[in-house]
């Protein structure tokens, strides 16, 4: 009877198991779109199995009693409530989690080593848990960025009224640029700067200065290629934070995809006052990078030289996010700029919605 019900316990709680971790692959696959996830995930619910395998399938498949089993039935109140796919995500890794456990306790009374084994597995499902967390947050908040610019001044006021007037004009996402302050000077003004966007409700991008971005509680920080790794920010975060990475070419943007930031920027696209020494990486650049990331979950933003008059050019090529940074400096109407610009984008994101086959 003792056997029995040690079975029964195990045969339930594999299946938990292998259907919470079915839940959060799926999630890693088709809402994160982000292939080292998903791997991670696949590689648990694999190794689940295998070492399920080591017990008498024939015999707990015996043992099952669906019928006749109490606990059919039983709900409690807001169990199956789930309002998105996040809510989905958080009860399948409750599950998981729950389930390994209970799998560890159990097979300890049949064999020791597999329940070591399976309690690796528990504390592989916890590290996955951080991971997407760390990387569904960030991803879920870009996603949505179509129209990012880049304000680079030391004045305070003049970053405050650029600000107002490009969220205006539709800007999804800020990022401060300041070159040349002190750190006091340079974290007053982030501090003002984020604290604005929070109130417009758009994201905010702190430029090279990781200590700043965290300081200040920033959606985020953009880091060049000489700037700190992707995986020594994420160590230090004590919050999920978008973090986007500067490219220049296919070798820069294949290095960028190992490291897994939030988003890229992908240029310059045409010459730029803001680095005049750098050599144009062209239209060219953009769909090729956009090929590449295609499937890798990393969001892209084109970058340098755009304006008005070449946006179509960018979006054709494949850009579903733009930059601007000296074009809006220069506009004798930001608002405006940002307003027309953004519509285009949009237009190009309805029409790619309409047919895939142009995305």
């Amino acid at each position: 009877m003792t056997q029995r019900a040690t079975l029964r316990i195990i045969d339930a709680n594999f299946n938990r198991a292998r259907e919470a971790i079915r839940l959060v692959e799926d999630y890693c696959r088709f809402a994160l779109d982000h292939q080292d996830l998903t791997a991670k995930a696949k590689a648990i619910r694999h190794q689940l199995s295998s070492l399920m395998a080591r017990l008498p399938v024939e015999q707990m498949l015996a043992c099952r009693d669906t019928d006749a089993d109490t606990g059919i039935g039983l709900e409690v109140q807001g169990q199956m409530v789930r309002s998105k796919l996040e809510d989905c995500l958080a009860a399948g890794c409750r599950r998981l989690s729950e389930a390994l456990r209970v799998l560890a306790e159990a097979c300890q009374t049949l064999d020791a080593d597999l329940a070591r084994q399976v309690e690796q597995l528990r504390y592989q499902g916890y590290a996955l848990e951080r991971q997407i967390a760390m990387a569904a947050t960030p991803a879920l908040k870009f996603s949505r960025v179509r129209l990012y610019v880049i304000i680079s001044s030391n004045l305070p006021a003049e970053i405050m009224s650029l600000t107002v007037k490009c969220v205006s004009g539709g800007a999804d996402c800020l990022q401060l640029r300041c070159k040349g302050l002190t750190d006091k000077e340079f974290l007053a003004i982030a501090d003002q700067f984020v604290q604005l966007c929070k109130e417009l409700g758009v994201l905010s991008i702190i430029n090279d200065r990781l200590d700043i971005a965290l300081t200040t509680g920033a959606d985020g920080v953009h880091v060049g290629n000489e700037d700190l790794p992707v995986a020594r920010i994420r160590q230090v975060q004590h919050r999920p934070m978008i973090i986007g990475l500067t490219t220049h070419s296919l070798d820069e943007l294949a290095a960028a995809c190992d490291q897994a930031p939030t988003y890229v920027s992908i240029g310059p696209v045409f010459p730029t006052a803001t680095k005049p020494d750098l050599a144009p990486a062209g239209l060219q650049y953009v769909r090729q990078a956009v090929a590449r990331l295609a499937g890798k979950g990393i969001y892209h933003v084109a970058i340098g030289g755009i304006d008005i008059g070449n946006t179509n050019a960018v979006i054709e090529a494949g850009a579903e996010a733009v930059a601007i940074c000296s074009a809006v400096a220069r506009s004798p109407d930001p608002a405006g700029l940002c307003r027309r610009i953004k519509q285009r984008l949009l237009d190009r994101a309805i029409a790619a919605d309409s047919d895939p086959g142009k995305a």
